[in-house]
């Protein structure tokens, strides 16, 4: 689930010159120092293109072939409890978090999407980090691009150069279009379904069931 960024520019028939020794720590600060001197303007375009981006991710993360089997893996059961760490399948929360995302659910997606980022998952702070500069949210989404960059010890940080590639990409899809499919009704409904049944709250923390997973499962097989 999370290795595919190179086949997707070499898909889009872009080339990313890998760059050597790049200090990921300096360009962060070049970033915050571009920050300081945006316009309104500007920063609303940067938030609007910030969404078009978190979008362009989770419709790949969803059309993934193993999407499904993932998700079910943090499906409700007759045998299972509430969710617990040992039972978390990381890629499971992210695909889900995608999926609410896609369909309207902002900030349930974000609950699951930080369930994923605690567990070790870059993609899902990519997303976190996407999600709030979307917002205008700049200190919670710098905290997040942090945290894909240099806090998660597990596992090794991309680098510039990926980063570099992952906006290229971003670009290229704005301008040419980009063939993975948005969720469709029956399996938007699946979770307008389940957003009925949470609780006093407008965030959806119960896991995913059967059902949906079913619907998700076609919808990954109908390319």
């Amino acid at each position: 689930m999370t290795a595919t960024i190179d086949t997707l520019l070499a898909d889009a028939r872009l080339t990313v010159t890998p760059r050597r020794g790049t200090d990921v720590a300096a360009a962060l600060r070049r970033l915050a120092a571009d920050a300081s001197r945006r316009t309104p303007a500007t920063e609303v375009n940067r938030a609007a293109q910030a969404g078009q981006r978190l979008s362009v991710v989770c419709r790949w993360v969803l059309n993934e072939p193993d999407a499904a089997a993932h998700v079910a893996k943090i499906a409700e059961g007759p045998e299972r409890g509430p969710l617990t760490e040992d039972e978390l399948d990381v890629d499971g929360a992210l695909v889900y978090a995608c999926l609410l995302h896609l369909t309207g659910h902002p900030e349930s997606a974000q609950f699951w999407w930080q369930l994923a980022a605690g567990a070790g998952s870059r993609a899902a702070a990519y997303c976190l980090h996407l999600h709030h500069l979307s917002l205008g949210e700049s200190k919670r989404a710098r905290h997040w691009f942090h945290q894909l960059t240099h806090s998660m010890a597990d596992t090794t940080p991309p680098d510039a150069a990926f980063l570099d590639g992952l906006e290229i990409f971003a670009r290229y899809v704005r301008a040419n279009g980009y063939g993975a499919h948005a969720p469709t009704g029956r399996l938007e409904s699946e979770v307008h379904r389940l957003a009925a049944r949470a609780p006093h709250s407008s965030v959806i923390v119960a896991r995913p069931d059967k059902q949906l997973v079913a619907r998700l499962q076609e919808f990954t097989e109908r390319r």
